[in-house]
């Protein structure tokens, strides 16, 4: 099985964003505001002639409880109304939830250019002046809702295209075998952890482990039993940590890197002790280990107070260092390189 080979693709499905669908599910629900019962019974039988759905209020006080209950697509508001008028409660409006989203109509005897600005300014999207043209109205109602429609499909296919885009970020942040984060992340997590450790003056600790001889396994066991051995290595190393800000990485073949952002050399040295342990609990059987006759791993451990002049790459060559002690010395056991400004 390659590295990086996504493996749980088929689980994250990228569906299809159709933005384009403006035909509703049901009839439109509009709100109708009007005193006047007369010319309130005639865009009801007008709109409903239409297959809309309407609902009635008399005035401006109604209008906002009868919003809130029922969630109307469009409102048709009546500029001039005793307690309450249209303007006033379409700033009202505005204010409560998805208010601003709903288109509102205002109908109106006035065209005077200080009427016609006010409406806009108190969040109308149009308006229709009386006496009222239907085929006026009618356009504008429908062009209105169709805006409104096409709004919630795109935001939708936004919301949509946001869990895509994070769910590609995280599936080129992971390795495909073990579900632990890649190479490419971990540089990256690394190059940022350290500029943050030099920035605010805190350690930072890196442990490297190493599954003791793995080729043993792979050329005794086969590379698929090899595959899931690394899968339960890589699940064990990530218990060992207890952080957010800890990062657990495929560093490369059998190698895994647990990077500790504000850890010590005590911290570092905790964490790489209790990966070591947990993964030896495990028991995984391995009979050509010439350490035991189970699964485990050496792990090295640097600690860097960063100097000024601080490289990445003096951490990661620290904690060679401390991983090529472990294994000189027998693996299956922890050891520590502290880093020196002149060891780079």
């Amino acid at each position: 099985m390659a590295i990086d080979d996504i493996s749980d693709r088929n689980k994250h499905p990228i569906q299809e964003l159709n933005i384009l669908d403006l035909s509703p599910s049901k009839p439109a629900l509009i709100l109708i505001v009007d005193d006047d019962l007369f010319m309130r019974k005639i865009l009801v039988r007008y709109l409903e002639r239409e297959n809309y759905q309407v609902v009635e209020a008399s005035d401006g006080m109604e209008a906002l409880r009868i919003y809130q209950e029922c969630q109307p697509d469009m409102i048709l508001l009546d500029a001039m109304m005793p307690i309450l008028d249209g303007f006033e409660c379409c700033s009202q409006l505005q204010k409560l939830p998805h208010g601003d989203h709903t288109p509102v109509l205002i109908i109106t005897a006035l065209e005077d250019r200080e009427s016609v600005d006010r409406a806009y300014e108190v969040g109308a999207s149009d308006y229709v002046t009386k006496p009222i043209h239907w085929a006026v109205l009618r356009q504008r109602v429908r062009r209105l809702l169709d805006q409104a429609n096409l709004r919630q499909q795109l935001e939708a296919a936004n919301q949509q295209l946001a869990i895509v885009v994070q769910e590609l970020r995280r599936l080129v942040s992971i390795d495909g075998l073990t579900q632990v984060a890649n190479r490419r992340c971990l540089d990256e997590y690394l190059e940022q952890e350290c500029r943050r450790s030099h920035r605010e003056q805190l350690p930072i600790s890196l442990v490297l482990c190493d599954i003791d001889f793995f080729k043993n396994y792979n050329d005794n066991y086969g590379h698929q039993e090899g595959d899931r051995c690394l899968q339960e290595v890589a699940q064990a190393i990530g218990k060992s940590t207890n952080r957010p800000a800890d990062l657990v990485a495929r560093y490369g073949g059998e190698e895994f890197a647990i990077i500790l952002p504000n850890t010590d050399a005590d911290g570092g040295m905790n964490v790489a002790i209790r990966a070591n342990e947990i993964v030896r609990s495990m028991q995984l059987p391995h009979a050509y280990s010439k350490v035991a006759d189970h699964v485990t791993i050496s792990c090295g451990v640097a600690t860097l107070f960063p100097p000024q002049d601080f490289q990445v790459a003096h951490l990661l060559k620290s904690a060679d260092r401390a991983l090529y002690l472990a294994k000189a010395e027998g693996r299956n056991c922890v050891r520590q390189n502290i880093y020196l400004p002149d060891e780079a």
